[in-house]
């Protein structure tokens, strides 16, 4: 018994004492490859299933006779590692935020479900990790090129969004809660994949390169292009 305590427990303490040595909300640190480093470890983190998906199944009897099988991410409940991606820098980092957004309402709800106050406080605990990931994300997108026209993050009050299509079989329920943490767990292991594929600076990646700067560059050479094209015969550009 005390050795599964120490396993439930050991993970989320790790968490706790990573989210503590990072800067307090509504600051932010100003070195792009410790803030790149710190959202990694952090992904990397939040992708356990120890830390919601297994306490929720376990909480909720969903660990007998099979019933864990059940427990999958429904198909285009969260955004595929292909489909962020595809995604500059920007869009990725708004996606991500609101999609985090959605989950924080979502764990909300899923609260009227939890009958143990250690399961609680864990999913307590996951909420407040995750409005910290949420910070790191606006403080890099501070860091990218033309970081004077950031927006701030996404309201994530959970009184403001609407709550899951209420069902009257409780079972369906807890199922239904169960695919969603399958599907975050999911997701948060592709944030992490997609931040490794991040350059060493603001302005550089394999992938993720700024639309705008690509834009320009485009337009640049499209106008030389026209420019010689204008130039009389015999006369060379100066």
């Amino acid at each position: 018994m005390r050795a599964q305590l120490m396993r439930r427990t050991l993970p989320s303490l790790v968490l706790g004492l990573l989210f503590l040595s990072t800067p307090a909300m509504g600051s932010c640190l100003d070195k792009y490859q410790e803030l790149l480093g710190q959202l990694q470890k952090q992904a990397d983190i939040m992708q356990r299933t120890s830390l919601l998906l297994d306490p929720y199944i376990q909480s909720q009897g969903l660990d007998k006779d099979g019933l864990k099988e059940h427990c999958r991410e429904r198909p285009g409940a969260f955004p595929s590692r292909d489909a962020l991606q595809g995604l500059g820098r920007w869009e990725f980092l708004r996606t991500l935020d609101t999609t985090l957004g959605r989950v924080l309402h979502r764990l909300t709800a899923l609260q009227r479900d939890i009958p143990k106050a250690q399961d609680l406080e864990t999913l307590n605990r996951a909420k407040q990790n995750i409005r910290g990931f949420k910070n790191n994300i606006h403080c890099m997108a501070q860091l990218l090129p033309g970081s004077s026209e950031t927006t701030e993050p996404t309201p994530t009050d959970p009184g403001t969004s609407p709550s899951p299509t209420p069902t009257s079989d409780t079972f369906q329920r807890r199922l239904e809660g169960c695919r969603f943490l399958h599907g975050y767990h999911r997701f948060m292991h592709s944030v992490g994949q997609v931040f490794r594929e991040w350059g060493e600076s603001p302005s550089r990646s394999r992938r993720h390169s700024p639309h705008q700067g690509l834009w320009k560059g485009t337009r640049r050479m499209q106008l030389s292009r026209k420019n010689k094209r204008l130039l009389p015969r015999g006369q060379l550009p100066r």
